[in-house]
């Protein structure tokens, strides 16, 4: 089993996954995207087990709801996806898997709206044409949407009137759809965005081409639930992941505790733990108020090769010295998120940009500061 070419090289544009693992500063990165979010009790100490076995130990929970490990040797990466086809985390196909690229809303119940699509689309992914790596699909089936402000292309949504609605995202409006019909609508919107030039685009919310006339409606999106917070929850208990990160021999004592059933990701930075009730677990957060949960960061440098600066360390100090959201990005792609943050530094040449209401790759209103020039520059803020 060899390693795709795609390792060797700094590639744009694609997200990786468990068959094609992609090269950081501190060894392979390999995503793991469970089935409808969730992970049994026995898959998440396997996973847990090999985090510990294969990579540094440490899972990272990214904005698509998927597991990351990190840190794994190219020689031991063979074994490492073995195991992963085991516990049933990843697809045999690696072309399946590269499409299975889908969110859903966490909190789903077993004979929903949300597991009827999302299981479906999971059947027909092999009728989806080739599309760009990044592209994904969000089901956002339940009560009331949960997703709104998640990064995804072709959406089902809970319209204003109750039913489901299909949306292009870019878009503020869609169409309504009749019960059994999102797959298909689904399907033939991913084909006309290739078949209109959307590859040049690569997302939707970039593809300028008019909808077909099928895919235009008046019709919004119901009010959005707020974004999960940790917490007591029904069924089980939420905890907040500063930076989205866990200990694996953390991770796997929580999973080990009577009661607990299974895992539930989130895109938020937070774990739903099923059947947790009351459980404190030292180095997770049940604190909504938590400054370390308003924190985006991504893993900077040494970890990744295109950071020129540190960023969890220095996100850690000035946290509590920020009142909204704060964001730290190793350099201007701004992978830990893509949404305006109210305190953004970003790393150029080994030193700070600062900017305010703004994303990674905007202008900064102060340039090239030391670590220890930031904190009298939030007086600004």
């Amino acid at each position: 089993m060899a390693l795709s070419s795609q390792v060797e090289g700094v590639v744009r544009g694609w997200c990786p996954d468990a068959w094609r693992p992609m090269m950081a500063g501190d060894g392979l990165l390999v995503r793991v995207k469970p089935h409808l979010g969730r992970v049994s009790v026995a898959q998440a100490i396997g996973l847990c087990e090999a985090a510990l076995t294969y990579g540094n130990g440490l899972l990272d929970l990214t904005r698509r709801a998927n597991f990351q490990l990190r840190g794994v040797d190219h020689l031991q990466w063979p074994a490492l996806l073995e195991r992963l086809q085991a516990l049933d985390l990843v697809d045999d196909d690696a072309e399946r898997e590269g499409r299975r690229n889908l969110l859903v809303a966490p909190e789903w119940q077993t004979d929903d709206d949300t597991v009827r699509i999302a299981s479906e689309l999971y059947g027909r992914l092999h009728d989806l044409p080739r599309l760009p790596g990044k592209i994904g699909f969000v089901i956002d089936a339940g009560p009331a949407p949960a997703l709104i402000c998640e990064p995804g292309d072709f959406r089902i949504e809970r319209a204003c009137s109750g039913r489901l609605m299909l949306r292009a995202d870019g878009r503020s409006e869609g169409v309504e759809l009749t019960d059994g019909t999102e797959v298909d609508a689904l399907l033939a919107l991913a084909r006309w965005f290739v078949d209109s030039g959307g590859l040049q685009a690569r997302r939707m919310a970039r593809h300028s081409a008019a909808l077909p006339d099928w895919a235009i409606g008046d019709v919004r999106s119901a009010q959005p639930l707020r974004s999960m917070l940790p917490g007591e929850r029904t069924g089980g208990t939420a905890y907040g992941l500063p930076f989205g990160r866990v200990e694996a021999s953390t991770l796997m004592n929580v999973m080990e505790r009577p009661g607990v059933t299974g895992l539930r990701l989130t895109p938020w930075r937070v774990i739903l733990v099923e059947g947790a009730a009351g459980i404190d677990i030292p180095g997770l957060s049940t604190d909504p108020a938590e400054p370390l949960l308003r924190v985006d960061a991504c893993p900077g440098k040494p970890a990744c090769s295109q950071a020129s600066v540190v960023t969890r360390e220095l996100a850690r100090r000035i946290a509590p010295l920020v009142r909204g959201r704060l964001h730290v990005s190793g350099c201007a792609k701004g992978c830990a998120s893509s949404q305006p943050a109210d305190v953004m530094l970003t790393g150029r040449d080994g030193r700070y940009d600062l900017a305010f209401n703004a994303r990674a790759d905007a202008e900064p209103l102060f340039r090239g500061m030391d670590s220890a020039d930031i904190p009298g520059r939030l007086g600004a803020f």
